[in-house]
């Protein structure tokens, strides 16, 4: 017998990863666009137009083909068994999807920030991102952390802690639970007064054990904090590379004796789209290049 999944669990899976479904996903929105009821009517092979997607979210045609244009290489991934054209539009499920984040998010963050959560230039292409070491993820601290919490479990399972938290920092700390060490010496008969030794010299070593795994628990809070602002600092130096690299180009192409000759024989726009057109070359050319020298400059500053 065929299984098959719920919506929500297919619409999950589509867009695994995208950076729209991640900004959905911490959002009251989340529930809202996993439930509408349009997806019941979405077959996912199949193409819609337009005016039926606009009247889904109760928008015009025209609203809708207004947010469609800023994003096109995003929400149709280059397919090229698409069968839209210049007059009419057809959207897939996928695609369907992805504009419908788009409206959802597109008050917040207005068109601007759409595209730059996206890395869409002002040409309307998606950069890619150059991967570094710093981006890849780190399978050994992620272990270390399971490791931690699962002494961290068997230590509370014996309830000889108790775990509090400090209202002000919110700082986690363990403390002896006093009240359940006494109700089991009590309730040990008068002549194991050696057994109670040997239960307060393990209640010493599981202190001592406590104070390690804190002092541990504290040191990776504090490095994954450093982690942070170093991935805040590549995204401010990649920002930079990028502005750098538009400046250079605009210089370069103001310089060239195209420049005159398009002066004299286009009008503005053609110099507009030509002039967008060198700066996204050039840019494509020199990015990852000067990227990944930025970043190494960087880490090695951290490193001194």
């Amino acid at each position: 017998m065929e299984q098959t999944i719920s919506i929500e669990n297919r619409i999950q899976e589509v867009l695994a990863n995208d950076p729209l479904f991640n900004v959905i996903q911490e959002t009251p929105a989340e529930h809202h666009f996993l439930s509408e009821p349009y997806l019941n009517e979405l077959i996912e092979k199949k193409y819609y137009s337009t005016p039926e997607v606009a009247s889904w979210f109760d928008v015009t045609d025209a609203q809708l083909r207004y947010y469609i244009k800023p994003f096109e290489e995003y929400l149709f991934d280059r397919q090229a068994s698409n069968p839209t054209t210049a007059t009419v539009i057809r959207l897939d499920f996928k695609a369907i999807l992805k504009l419908r984040m788009i409206l959802l998010l597109k008050d917040e963050y207005r068109v601007k920030g759409l595209k730059q959560l996206l890395r869409i230039n002002e040409d309307g292409h998606i950069v890619k991102q150059v991967p570094t070491q710093e981006t890849l993820p780190d399978v050994t601290y992620d272990k270390r952390i399971d490791n931690l919490t699962q002494a961290l479990a068997q230590i509370m399972h014996t309830r000889l802690f108790l775990m509090e938290q400090n209202e002000e920092t919110e700082e986690i700390k363990l403390t002896l639970n006093e009240d359940f060490l006494q109700q089991k010496i009590k309730a040990l008969p008068s002549e194991s007064s050696q057994e109670i030794k040997k239960l307060q010299s393990k209640t010493e070593q599981l202190e001592q054990k406590n104070q390690e795994l804190a002092e541990k628990v504290e040191g990776f809070l504090t490095s994954n904090k450093e982690d942070i602002a170093i991935r805040i600092r590549e995204k401010h130096i990649e920002q930079s590379v990028l502005n750098r690299l538009e400046n250079e180009a605009l210089t370069q192409y103001a310089a060239t004796k195209r420049w005159q000759l398009f002066r004299k024989f286009f009008n503005s726009t053609q110099i507009e789209i030509e002039k967008k057109q060198y700066i996204a070359a050039y840019i494509n050319e020199h990015f990852p290049e000067q990227m990944t020298q930025a970043l190494h400059e960087y880490h090695e500053h951290l490193v001194e």
